[in-house]
């Protein structure tokens, strides 16, 4: 149990924890990761059999992370020391760890909220947003992303090294047992109203940003790759519908604005696209995702310094064709002006050909220096 000045009820969480373990026969201990409380909570705490860790790091995952450390079971359940989680359900934790889980999720939602348990913002936008956003990005069932009443094989945990020391930690937890092919369960729990006649440490919007910062972190390719090949998609359709001449729709004429507009749109897309490589190369490399066998393959044979560096120079090629044939016009015409509309429609193309080469060529580089084998 997470501790931060709890006084009014640890030690009814601690004994509820502890008439649970001793009703289903169960060998275990209670251990509160006290994280600086100055209320006397460690006093109560081990006053009603607990055994209390400091932590000295502050945050909710710090103090998480202190007490699964300390811990000396097989397994661990872990949930606040609110009186919002029925610690009579630790059996159940238990029993499906026993059937071969590896992380067992309380959820909240197919199990019972009390009345006046959980803000409506929190029922009804936090909590579903973040955790549809999760089984989104990260392709799982679990039903609630965010329950503070979980378990878990201790040996299994400790192999995701989880990093963060906040609020967000329980989403690094799902996150990352996802990724890395955990068997995950998951039971109904009860929520009750917490006992505490204090504010909860919880802050609804700097903590759901958190939450959905991590989400987006840990899923390059919903925070970049998507995004990126949509803009160039799009952006690079513009440009070859306008490349011929001007176009008419819907009562409007389209020229080289609109090319100019469809430009900038392949360009951000490109960066997107090149920046969702980099970070899942380095989560990959720095072991916060696992390998991608897709990205192996591609690295493997196509992806290459030699290959990206032939890309680049292939796009500065064309793209100096098509600024040296606006040249040419201009140099026809006796250095005089010409008429934008004869020339935009080459110029705008050839010179993000010639932008795309030259990232191209620095981005290889880039590319090939984040894939070196480092220990």
């Amino acid at each position: 149990m997470p501790c931060l000045n709890e006084a009014e009820t640890i030690a009814p969480c601690v004994a509820e924890a502890l008439a649970a373990l001793a009703g289903a026969g169960l060998d275990g201990e209670v251990l509160v990761a006290d994280n600086g409380s100055t209320d006397g909570s460690q006093g109560l705490a081990e006053a009603a059999g607990a055994r209390v860790v400091p932590v000295a790091a502050p945050g909710y995952g710090a103090a998480l992370a202190g007490g699964i450390a300390a811990a000396r079971g097989r397994y661990v359940v872990m949930g606040d020391a609110d009186l919002s989680y029925d610690f009579g359900a630790v059996p159940h934790f238990v029993k499906a760890l026993d059937a071969g889980a590896d992380l067992v999720m309380g959820s909240r939602f197919k199990g019972v909220i009390e009345k006046g348990a959980m803000p409506p913002l929190h029922r009804w936008l936090g909590n579903p947003v973040l955790t549809g956003l999760g089984r989104l990005f990260f392709r799982t069932d679990v039903s609630d992303f965010h329950c503070g009443l979980r378990g878990f094989r201790r040996d299994a945990l400790l192999s995701l090294d989880l990093r963060t020391t906040g609020m967000e930690y329980a989403t690094e937890m799902v996150v990352k047992a996802v990724l890395f092919g955990l068997q995950i369960a998951e039971i109904p729990v009860r929520l009750r109203p917490d006992g505490r006649s204090r504010p909860p440490h919880l802050r609804t919007w700097r903590d759901g940003w958190r939450h959905l910062r991590f989400l987006l972190l840990y899923s390059p390719r919903w925070l970049f790759l998507v995004p990126g090949l949509a803009l160039i998609l799009a952006g690079g359709a513009l440009i070859a519908w306008l490349l011929p001449g001007p176009r008419a729709l819907f009562g409007a004429t389209f020229d080289v604005h609109t090319m100019l507009a469809g430009a900038g749109m392949v360009l951000v897309g490109a960066a997107a696209l090149f920046a969702g490589v980099c970070a899942k190369i380095f989560g990959i490399t720095e072991g916060l995702l696992p390998k991608d066998p897709l990205l192996d393959r591609l690295f493997d044979r196509w992806v290459t310094l030699e290959t990206g560096l032939l890309a680049g120079a292939a796009c500065l090629v064309l793209g100096g064709a098509l600024v040296g044939r606006v040249a040419a016009l201009w140099a026809g015409a006796d250095t005089h002006d010409l008429s934008y509309t004869q020339t935009m429609h080459w110029m705008i193309p050839g010179v993000l050909l010639l932008v795309l080469g030259a990232e191209a060529l620095f981005g290889s580089f880039l590319l090939s220096l984040l894939g070196v084998r480092r220990r």
